[in-house]
């Protein structure tokens, strides 16, 4: 009903705010806003009622026990004695059996028939009436508490009362506008009638109990209304008389509430007396006054919260108080104001702090697990809101005043559980959290946000800790959530000055301890896997990883950024993050830290990064300090696959293989770099630096002792299949390149078929591409038979056919002055014999071994070549009419067609197993 109540005053005061005829209509919307507010705070019934229903259910279980108990004492026969065997005497008479019909009968105790004066016959004892067992009725779902007020009880006292103050106000208001009787007389009339109201209310509080609260507090409502009306409607009574007699009257319902136990009363009560100094204003009052005023208000809550575990009448007072105070605040507070201001909110603030003590303590035992949240941690947010306001004016009075909220609440907390311990964990740790929230607030009111990253990340790390040793999750996350508030603080502060000492700055510093809180708190909660219950600790522990390695990779790069010549930024870069990599891996062996080996996995990663930032650069690998950091990082990234050998292997056969491919591309850039250098202005050599450096890359990874040892011994498959697949396919490419579109120059030297660089290095691709290949069908990576060696043939003689035809065209080259041009090539006379009748000669040459080695699709191989050859001299030879080029094509193809057909007859069709 407190809520109705209420609602109805508030209405009231600000119907008649507005206007003289709208205080009614306030009145009644504020009582109705009261009742939704009551309906939706209680829908299903209030804490304390709760607890009142299961202390009436045990009382009655306890008397229908001791019903129970007296009705088995009365059952219980005295014991007999002994009697003498073979007596005979009177024994029990069987009970009947209680019809089903009857309901809930309850049978009536036997006794025997005539027992003997001289001894008792043995007889066993009679069961004790069972009584049915109590089903209680299933408990209907409850009403609001409202409803339950105006329904419950005497619900047509209740009902009376609601229509009586409205018809009260009405009537007031009617003689107001209607009758002649003075305005005074009518005002005492109704408050004559109030007094009325609560002296009968008196004299029947111990018969009719709850008809006479009701009666009292429609008289005190009566009282209010009266006094508000004369001084604010009417403007008969003075601000100063008003004030007292707003008082007088919440002290006297206060007085009551107490006496009678009633806690609607009670807060009435404290309602008039925190509205009668709004209700008396004039806008030229002391705030001092007005504190004052509500200082003794606040204590006598306190004395109430002593004795009285109400904890409604503690919000009440502490709504009334701060939300007051604030709307002066805002609109009259001045900096010259602090020093009389400043003790109240104190004061005020260690009240409020106290009464939700006090009230935990009453109820330590039926709410152990409950502490008043809304006072709890409303106080001292709303306090700080308010103390911000009033220390603004003083450099860093925020950041005090947070600090010392902090040292209090951990001081509080740190007392209560030593008085108190397990009797009031939930509130210390309330406590203890405020201590920890106010404490960490106060760092970013007083540094900027690199300090306060480095310190929170500290802090969160600190609180992790602690936290996941005492299984405390809500401090688990916040500690956890404090890693990355540190990152976001620095983050909105990065812009500022960065320092000129290298590492030795805030910049560096605070991305330094941003990562390493994070990275220890991933690293605690790996090694307590086995003990925490919470299934999203893995997922947080490798975010946190993640987060860590990231910010410690910012703060390096950022620092070779700052301090570092543009030339040896990128390689400094790789040496920086390849030698953190192999740091987590140490960190992993160490720690018994699992997850940080992933991290160390990134050394071949970032330096195929690296590779591609280098191509922008127009400079070769080992240029500027290169040639420490390529090594270095290579080396680094060996080490790590070897400390963990035995762990992802799966991954490790990759990982290797691709160390592999970055090894090759850059001793293939920097050989091809430095044959430039030593000979300049001829592009054949430069070129053929991409062709030896795989090959022999290819060479050492095939050769017998080079696989005896580690790491080709313990990962044969990474390094001869993974790892030099790409590079054969790569040697291909360079064939096909090379052949293509390099004239093969080779000064200095003179050009010399098959015996200059460019073909000396084409003819070691294929031998050690053939060895390769050889080794893998020894080793059984490749089938012996089947499609893969015909395949393999068929790419080989390929890349044999454009190698030769290369050659041929080099020749015509350097020795007929044929330009090395597409187009001339193709409208040279002499080209387009020669190669008719090369391929001929290649066609005789296919065809005649295949048929000594009787290979028939060898042998068509070559008839197919020869065919091409025929169609070429209809298609393009014979258009060189009257050239000797073409005479001589023509002639010698013929011939050799001749030759074909005398020493290569097409092989017979033979079955595979004639083959063999």
């Amino acid at each position: 009903m407190w809520i109705v109540g209420l609602g109805l005053l508030i209405g009231l005061i600000v119907g008649a705010t507005i206007g003289h005829d709208l205080w009614i209509i306030g009145a009644a919307a504020g009582a109705l806003v009261g009742w939704a507010v009551s309906s939706k705070l209680n829908p299903g019934g209030r804490l304390p009622e709760s607890l009142a229903a299961l202390s009436s259910e045990v009382k009655d279980l306890g008397r229908r026990l001791a019903v129970l108990e007296t009705r088995l004492s009365a059952s219980t026969p005295p014991s007999a004695a002994p009697s003498a065997p073979g007596s005979s005497g009177q024994v029990w008479e069987p009970e009947q059996a209680i019809p089903s019909s009857v309901p809930e009968q309850v049978p009536e105790e036997v006794t025997p028939a005539s027992v003997s004066p001289e001894w008792e016959a043995p007889v066993s004892e009679p069961r004790p009436p069972v009584e049915p067992a109590y089903r209680p009725p299933e408990a209907a779902a409850e009403p609001s508490p409202v409803l339950k007020w105006l329904l419950g009880g005497n619900t047509v006292v209740r009902v009376g009362v609601v229509i009586l103050f409205f018809g009260v106000a009405f009537l007031l208001k009617y003689a107001y506008e209607h009758t002649h009787v003075p305005l005074e007389v009518r005002l005492v009339g109704v408050a004559l009638g109030a007094f009325v109201l609560l002296v009968l209310g008196w004299q029947l509080r111990d018969k009719r109990p709850g008809y006479a609260l009701s009666l009292q507090g429609a008289g005190i409502a009566g009282l209010y209304l009266t006094i508000f009306a004369a001084f604010r409607l009417y403007a008969l009574l003075p601000p100063l008389p008003a004030f007292v007699l707003l008082v007088a009257v919440a002290v006297f319902s206060s007085a009551l509430a107490v006496l009678q136990n009633s806690l609607a009363l009670a807060v009435i009560g404290v309602s008039g007396g925190f509205l009668a100094p709004v209700l008396a204003s004039t806008g030229r009052g002391s705030h001092v006054m007005l504190f004052s005023y509500y200082l003794v208000l606040n204590l006598g809550i306190f004395a109430v919260a002593w004795r009285k575990a109400w904890r409604v009448l503690n919000l009440v007072g502490f709504g009334f108080t701060f939300v007051i105070g604030t709307l002066w605040g805002v609109t009259s507070y001045r900096p010259e104001f602090f020093t009389s201001t400043e003790p109240f909110l104190v004061v005020f603030f260690l009240l409020y702090v106290a009464v939700p003590i006090l009230y935990a303590r009453r109820e330590s035992f039926a709410l152990r697990h409950y502490v008043d949240g809304t006072l709890v941690f409303g106080v001292p947010l709303v306090a700080f809101g308010l103390q911000t306001g009033l220390v603004r004016q003083f450099e860093y009075g925020a950041a005090w005043s947070a600090f010392a909220l902090g040292a209090f609440y951990l001081m509080l907390a740190s007392a209560l559980w030593r008085r108190a311990g397990e009797n009031l964990r939930l509130l210390t740790e309330s406590f203890l959290a405020l201590g920890v929230g106010f404490g960490t607030l106060a760092i970013p009111l007083a540094f900027d946000g690199r300090i306060t990253s480095a310190a929170w990340a500290l802090e969160g790390a600190a609180i992790v800790w602690v936290s996941a040793r005492q299984a405390r999750v809500l401090g688990l996350a916040f500690g956890l959530a404090l890693q990355f508030a540190a990152g976001t603080a620095f983050l909105f502060d990065v812009e500022k000055g960065y320092g000129p000492t290298p590492l030795l700055n805030s910049f560096y510093l605070g991305c330094a301890f941003v990562a390493l809180g994070g990275l220890f708190c991933s690293a605690y909660l790996e090694r307590r896997r086995g003990e925490s219950t919470q299934s999203w600790e893995p997922s947080v522990a490798a975010l946190l990883l993640v987060w860590g390695a990231l910010w410690w990779a910012a703060g390096g790069l950022h620092e070779i950024h700052r301090h570092l010549s543009t030339d040896v930024q990128v390689h400094a870069a790789l040496v920086y993050l390849a030698t953190s990599a192999a740091a987590f891996s140490l960190l992993s062996k160490s720690l018994s830290w699992q997850s940080a080996r992933w991290p160390a996995y990134t050394i071949a990663p970032i330096a195929a990064v690296v590779l591609l930032r280098e191509i922008n650069d127009r400079s070769h690998p080992f240029a500027n300090w290169g040639w420490l950091a390529w090594p270095l990082a290579w080396v680094e990234h060996l080490w790590v696959l070897r400390r963990h050998e035995q762990q992802d292997q799966e991954l490790h056969q990759w990982l290797h293989a691709v160390g592999l491919w970055l090894l090759a591309v850059v001793a293939c850039w920097e050989f091809a770099w430095q044959i430039d250098r030593a000979v300049e202005g001829k592009r054949v050599w430069p070129l053929i630096a991409w062709a030896v450096v795989p090959a022999v890359i290819l060479a050492l990874l095939t050769a017998s002792p080079t696989r005896r040892r580690w790491p080709i011994s313990q990962h044969e498959r990474s390094y001869l299949l993974y790892g030099a697949v790409p590079l054969a396919v790569f040697l291909a490419a360079w064939t096909i390149y090379a052949n293509f579109t390099s004239d093969g120059d080779p000064a200095p030297l003179p050009y010399v078929p098959l015996l200059n660089p460019l073909d000396i290095a084409q003819a070691l691709v294929f031998v050690i591409v053939a060895y390769w290949l050889m080794t893998l069908r020894t080793l059984g990576y490749v089938e012996k038979q089947g499609p893969a060696p015909i395949a393999h043939y068929a790419a080989f003689g390929g890349a044999n056919f454009i190698w030769v035809n290369g050659v041929l065209l080099r020749t015509l080259h350097h020795w007929a002055d044929v330009p090395f041009q597409l187009d001339a090539m193709l409208r040279s006379v002499l080209v387009q014999a020669a190669l008719s009748l090369f391929w001929s000669i290649l066609a005789l040459a296919i065809m005649v071994f295949a048929t000594r080695r009787a290979l028939r699709e060898l042998w068509l191989t070559g008839a197919a070549l020869m065919g091409v050859v025929v169609v070429k001299l209809f298609l393009v030879d014979l258009s060189n009419v009257g050239t000797v080029e073409r005479i001589v094509s023509f002639i010698g193809v013929g011939v050799l067609m001749l030759v074909i057909g005398y020493l290569s007859p097409v092989p017979p069709r033979f079955r595979t197993e004639d083959l063999k």
